[in-house]
């Protein structure tokens, strides 16, 4: 006997997903972190102390302020490509300390 309510589990897991705003935006957030290594490469990742994000902020400690400087200059198109990369629109401004 055939279900009418049959879907694949991955369809029915991305259904969950699109229905859930909270996880979905915490899912961008962690795709923004995972970005900030992935995106910028191993130079800025052996520099950078902590990421996270916070109410659309994404936040970034550095240990080199010469690297801080010249992101600083680049916040525009960082914000863009990371938000590119996590495939939503999660960030909206960078803090980088």
């Amino acid at each position: 006997m055939k279900h009418r309510n049959e879907q694949t589990l991955g369809d029915a897991i991305r259904e969950f997903f699109e229905n859930n705003a909270t996880l979905r935006r915490k899912i961008g957030e962690i795709r923004v972190q995972r970005a900030w290594h992935e995106v910028l490469g191993p130079t800025v990742a052996y520099h950078t102390r902590n990421v996270y994000v916070k109410n659309g902020v994404l936040n970034v400690c550095l240990t080199s302020s010469v690297l801080r400087s010249e992101l600083l200059l680049h916040k525009t198109s960082l914000i863009k490509r990371l938000n590119e990369y996590a495939q939503a629109d999660v960030i909206h401004e960078i803090v980088i300390r």
